[in-house]
């Protein structure tokens, strides 16, 4: 027997290997291959469809792909509009940046949320576009959602705008003296669920 090459491995180690990644491959061709009469659903180790869960006829389901859901623009709004917290993202000196902020959607879809009036925030966002990402996620089931929100902002500078804002905008959760209403439109909205466990 000749001695092997230093980092060579057996012959019976190779063929192991070879066939683990034979079986490994078939394995996952036959988990992406389809099921005809489900729906076109992927399929479980067992060979049956995924089941959809918590799909509704009205939820806003446009693209499935496997346990991914793309959202349609009025059931990411609807879902923005039941958390208080996002996240604003912007570029800051050439960088990015990412600021949570809590928020509320005003009558036209757009995000509002208030600010100090010298903040960074202010200065960095004022006519920029920016995006503003929400979420909500169950660690427990492995389940949730998440919409962006794309568009240009702006400080909201008319005096009546500003009034309605101080009665029915958002708080800062933050102490905010000289506080400001900065305004992102929503022109681009994106959103996925995610189907648990």
């Amino acid at each position: 027997m000749l001695p092997r090459a230093a980092g060579s491995l057996p012959r019976a180690a190779v063929s192991l290997m070879s066939q683990a990644g034979a079986d490994a491959a078939a394995w996952a061709a036959a988990r992406r291959s389809r099921c005809r009469g489900c729906g076109g659903r992927p399929l479980d180790r067992a060979g049956r469809p995924y089941p959809v869960r918590g799909a509704r006829a009205d939820d806003g389901l446009v693209l499935r792909n496997g346990d991914f859901h793309t959202l349609d623009r009025r059931a990411c709004l609807r879902l923005l509009g039941g958390v208080p917290v996002g996240r604003v993202v912007y570029t800051q000196q050439a960088l990015p940046a990412v600021l949570p902020v809590n928020f509320r959607l005003d009558t036209d879809s757009s995000v509002v949320l208030r600010t100090a009036a010298g903040s960074e925030l202010v200065r960095a966002v004022d006519g920029a576009v920016v995006a503003f990402e929400a979420d909500e996620f169950d660690a427990v089931t492995h389940s949730g959602w998440s919409v962006v929100v794309t568009g240009r902002a702006a400080l909201v500078t008319d005096p009546a705008e500003h009034e309605r804002l101080a009665r029915y905008g958002p708080d800062s959760w933050m102490p905010v003296g000289d506080g400001v209403f900065v305004r992102i439109e929503s022109d681009m909205v994106t959103g996925r669920r995610l189907s648990g466990t």
